[in-house]
């Protein structure tokens, strides 16, 4: 099956400079690397003086202004660019560990069922405890299966996928009308619908990229502010869901693993990023009543 890989851009960085090393490194090559960068001034002002299209020629690059810029119609942009059997979304941010990557998330498309496999996120070096645990937490080194009868059980998480590193079938990706026009949560919404059709969400643990943000309180309002608003905006994906449970199992789970490794300090700052977390969320699902 033939790979593309899609990077929506803004504001380019080291990371994104060893994420094209990277890929340029993989086992199992991908056919383009269709890059949709938001301000071209940006681009400019970082890459000056240095040719990155013809260091890595396989590169599409494609810039857009800020106000054409949308999580979900910018991807669904990269998409209409590649004619491959399987595309992988990444962030620009997000850093292949090894050149295994693409040749670990693809081998799970071997079964038609799956429509989506994600990749385990670890944190970048120098990340904070609290960062650093949230990141195992999520992303724990057994592998799982997702599908439509696991929301049950697993409420929120059945549909979990992040497009901070993700691949999928684009036969399916076209039978469902691509990602939703939406300002957050485009991953979701999409993978939601998905295993509602019937297609299998796959977690491939062995396929490993780093990805963290240490987040100011503010940054995790803000953010937070904007997954509320999706919850309010998207009721038929999240009206049935009870997403602030596992929240809470994240809060407690990290306060214990702090007061184990004896920062008690860092407890006092899990409390406040969480309290803005649940404020934002909270404002957020107001604001799109």
């Amino acid at each position: 099956m033939t790979i593309d890989v899609i990077i929506p851009v803004y504001r380019p960085t080291e990371y994104l400079m060893s994420l094209f090393y990277m890929l340029d490194r993989q086992s199992v090559k991908p056919g383009r690397v269709i890059v949709i960068n938001t301000e071209q001034k940006y681009w400019d002002s970082f890459f000056e003086g240095y040719d990155v299209l013809k260091r890595y020629p396989f590169i599409e690059l494609h810039h857009i202004n800020k106000e054409e810029f949308d999580h979900g119609m910018t991807r669904n942009m990269g998409v209409g660019f590649s004619d491959a059997d399987l595309f992988l979304m990444m962030t620009n941010d997000a850093v292949p560990k090894d050149e295994f990557l693409i040749e670990k998330l693809s081998r799970n498309f071997e079964d038609p069922s799956v429509g989506i496999a994600y990749a385990r996120q670890l944190p970048h070096k120098g990340c904070g405890a609290i960062e650093k645990y949230t990141r195992s937490f999520n992303y724990p080194p057994v592998r799982i299966v997702k599908g439509k009868d696991d929301i049950k059980t697993m409420g929120i998480k059945a549909f979990y996928a992040s497009n901070v590193c993700s691949m999928y079938r684009r036969s399916v990706f076209d039978r469902l009308g691509g990602f939703t026009k939406t300002d957050f949560n485009e991953d979701m919404i999409y993978a939601r619908r998905m295993i509602e059709n019937g297609n299998l969400i796959v977690y491939e643990p062995e396929a490993l990229v780093y990805h963290s943000h240490d987040y100011s309180g503010i940054e995790q309002y803000k953010r937070n502010y904007e997954l509320g608003r999706s919850h309010a905006i998207h009721p038929e994906i999240f009206a049935d869901i009870r997403s602030e449970s596992e929240g809470i199992k994240l809060v407690k789970s990290t306060a214990v693993y702090l007061l184990k490794h004896f920062m008690p300090f860092h407890v006092i700052k899990l409390v406040y990023l969480s309290g803005m977390k649940f404020l934002g969320y909270r404002a957020g699902k107001k604001s799109a009543v």
